[in-house]
């Protein structure tokens, strides 16, 4: 038995259509990674304490019903039931939904839930398939009561240590990118244990964390040390091993040229008018490049810097030279819908939708769902009581 669902006509076939997702995370991590399930078709019942989510109170901006746009961001095709794990009742439901969910999904600090009967040993003993993904910020061993915000592990991985000036302060990158890479890897463990359940019957319990995210997510830097003994510094927007890789000033606005290998940059240097670079053989090979970056700067600079950004823009994407402009988002989401790649959605039922982001994946045979708008606080909960209700019904019916 599944939550009836709540569009205008039939549900259509999604690869996650019937699995159900007990969704005890809040902020970032652990709704992103649901929301994405959820566009493919898993049942998502988001359970907020009285309180809500936080990012429900994230403000500003808003849109204009004065919903956080932090918390739109990640929280559609949910359905809300609020829970007082306080309440003995509230609890019970819990519990009942536990045992009913194919996933459980939570972020409390680890061994915060066990408290509550909700601890991965106690879901379990009452639900033996289950599904039961774990996100902290520093994993379940000595990090365990260490809180797990994105902006204390992009300083703790080192993240911060490369951004920026080189003689300047660290900077946070623009996004939780921590939060979002281990939403990511959430999603792909869910995925990879619900492939494994069906072919061997078995649950699983899954562990991500914010900080092993980091570290897998920091590739060539985190390679460095590891690989080779290298600690790497900031250098501002400068690549450590290509050059060009960076913004560079034109006559009006700086342009982003990424010249990957030896003929990219004979390209590069052939629409500026000096095609002798190509054969100098101080700059002959990217390593010879990188290691003469500074000779080789104002040279191409010197060029650049006689016409504006948007003309080589057009010169250099007409022979496949990869650059690009430094865009706003607004712009950036301009851009992308010139491209076709359609990046708003409308959210919810026909005369009641908002908008929201496109799920970035494209399939050649389904569409995500994008039919429920990010509920309010709670607006599910009578419905999702009686569905438990009716499933511990029909299953002590059966027995």
């Amino acid at each position: 038995m599944s939550i009836p669902h709540c569009g205008s006509g039939p549900a259509p076939s999604l690869p996650l259509d019937g699995i159900v997702i007990a969704d005890f995370s809040r902020v970032l991590a652990g709704p992103y990674a649901t929301m994405l399930l959820a566009d493919l078709g898993a049942e998502v019942i988001k359970v907020e304490g009285p309180g809500g989510d936080d990012t429900r109170s994230w403000v500003p901006p808003v849109r204009p019903d004065g919903v956080s746009t932090y918390y739109a961001a990640i929280n559609r095709n949910k359905k809300s039931i609020v829970l007082d794990f306080k309440d003995t009742d509230d609890l019970a439901v819990a519990h009942a939904l536990s045992a009913r969910a194919d996933v459980v999904i939570e972020n409390f600090k680890p061994g915060g839930l066990t408290r509550f009967g909700l601890g991965y040993d106690s879901v379990r003993d009452r639900n033996e398939t289950v599904i039961y993904c774990s996100i902290s910020g520093f994993g379940s061993a000595e990090g365990a009561s260490l809180p797990g915000y994105d902006l204390i592990v992009q300083a703790m991985s080192g993240l911060m240590s490369l951004t920026g000036d080189p003689d300047g302060p660290a900077y946070r990158a623009g996004i939780s990118v921590f939060d979002v890479m281990a939403g990511l890897h959430s999603t792909i463990g869910i995925l990879a244990a619900l492939r494994h359940r069906s072919m061997t019957g078995k649950g699983q319990n899954i562990e991500t964390s914010l900080l092993a995210s980091a570290m897998s997510g920091l590739v060539n830097q985190t390679s460095a040390y590891v690989a080779g003994g290298v600690t790497p510094n900031r250098m501002g927007n400068a690549h450590p091993s290509l050059f060009p890789y960076e913004p560079l000033p034109t006559a009006d606005n700086a342009l982003i040229i990424a010249a990957g290998n030896d003929g990219q940059f004979r390209k590069l240097v052939e629409v500026l008018g000096v095609p002798e670079l190509a054969d100098d053989p101080r700059f002959a090979r990217n390593a010879d490049r990188t290691r003469r970056r500074e000779e080789l700067r104002p040279l191409l600079v010197g060029r650049l810097e006689t016409q504006s950004a948007e003309h080589w823009f057009t010169k250099l994407n007409e022979v496949g030279v990869p650059n690009g402009p430094i865009n706003s988002i607004a712009q950036g989401v301009q851009y992308a819908e010139k491209l076709g790649l359609r990046p708003i959605v409308e959210v919810g039922q026909a005369g009641h939708t908002v908008p929201g982001v496109r799920n970035p994946i494209s399939f050649s045979g389904i569409e995500p769902r994008y039919d429920l708008a990010p509920p309010t606080l709670g607006q599910d909960t009578d419905d999702i009581r009686a569905w438990l209700a009716a499933t511990a019904t029909a299953a002590n019916g059966a027995t």
